[in-house]
């Protein structure tokens, strides 16, 4: 959605994908085969979508703006105001041309224009511009929710783009996933700019190349924040916090998000939990016990040469609670953090949402 060449948004593409998305999500709403009655009821009732974003981080860069920074939140203001507002005039369109979620219509006219008046005097309404709430008032709207921010953590890093609307954790970082421990990544977006610009330096890249745990704690709930002000549903933000932060430092960035209108938010303390899907160094997955630890010569989390001939035993082997891990064959999984993790080897091997 930029135009790398002038670093501006281009809005008149944002404008024309947003209308696309919602139709073709109002669409998915009707195709989608739905088990059980009560299901389908609550689906075609409400017809709520999601349309949301990724690729955040790489837009401030691309307009060479420091997320986070004033410059950063004026832009995330200007994007996220055009897709709510662009996505609520679709979807009065399209209750022009189909009809209205038949929740928002009563038995009577009286009903009807009495659920619409309290429609547009919802909270998130209040704030949308005057001629998109009398359109609603005339003509009712197609969705009941249109927009959210979903995490993209594995489609994002799939693709080669900055996930969700999440700044970059970091430039080069490892990450534990199914494939196995300590893979490192490197954003594509710096070779992009190193083979653009031969003289920079890969070692000191200009402000807008910030990273998670570069920005502030507090400036990453102020973006929070901000892009809730045009999000009718909910978002899926971390706050990153350095070592050593405080449960009062916490709580202050809590009471923060609240005052800013966020309607949830999590805040990850850098090294809180044994083992962590994203670091910083492969071995910051070590936990910090004070303590020297004795790092055998051949790591246990090495798959290759860990993985056993199958055998007839009594011992189940697997993801489950209760199971051996099948990484290391030694530990078995425990539920830990929200991840069913191996007591021995800390391989993460099932998530538990």
């Amino acid at each position: 959605m930029t135009d790398k060449e002038t670093k501006t948004v281009n809005f008149k593409k944002l404008i024309e994908t947003v209308k696309t998305g919602v139709r073709m999500q109002d669409n998915v709403i009707d195709a989608t085969p739905y088990f059980l009655e009560d299901n389908k009821v609550q689906a075609l009732g409400e017809r709520r979508v999601g349309l949301g974003v990724m690729g955040l981080a790489d837009l401030h860069i691309y307009c060479e703006k420091t997320y986070g920074s004033p410059e950063g939140n004026q832009l995330v203001e200007e994007v996220f105001e055009t897709i709510a507002t662009t996505a609520y005039r679709e979807s009065i369109e399209l209750a022009k041309e189909k009809g209205s979620f038949p929740f928002l219509i009563g038995k009577t006219d009286e009903e009807t224009k009495a659920l619409r008046h309290a429609f547009i005097n919802s909270g998130f309404m209040k704030r949308m511009p005057e001629d998109i709430r009398e359109a609603i008032l005339e003509h009712g709207i197609r969705n009941s929710h249109l927009l959210t921010v979903a995490p993209t953590g594995s489609t994002g890093t799939m693709v080669g783009v900055s996930t969700g609307l999440e700044p970059y954790f970091s430039f080069t970082y490892y990450r534990s996933g199914r494939l196995g421990k300590f893979i490192e990544v490197k954003a594509e977006i710096v070779e992009e700019y190193l083979q653009a610009n031969p003289d920079a330096d890969p070692n000191n890249l200009p402000d807008w190349f910030i990273s998670s745990m570069e920005l502030a704690p507090e400036a990453h709930a102020d973006v929070q924040c901000i892009i809730q002000r045009w999000i009718d549903s909910s978002i899926s933000k971390t706050v990153n916090a350095p070592r050593g932060y405080t449960v009062k430092q916490v709580e202050s960035v809590y009471e923060r998000l609240y005052k800013g209108g966020a309607k949830g938010g999590t805040v990850y303390v850098d090294g809180s939990r044994d083992s962590q899907v994203l670091t910083l160094k492969a071995e910051d997955n070590i936990p910090d016990t004070g303590e020297e630890v004795e790092v055998a010569e051949q790591p246990k989390v090495v798959l290759v040469n860990t993985i056993q001939a199958l055998r007839s035993t009594n011992v189940t082997i697997g993801s489950e609670v209760g199971d051996t891990c099948p990484v290391c064959r030694q530990g078995t999984v425990e539920e830990i953090g929200g991840c069913n993790t191996c007591t021995n080897c800390q391989a993460q091997l099932k998530c538990g949402l």
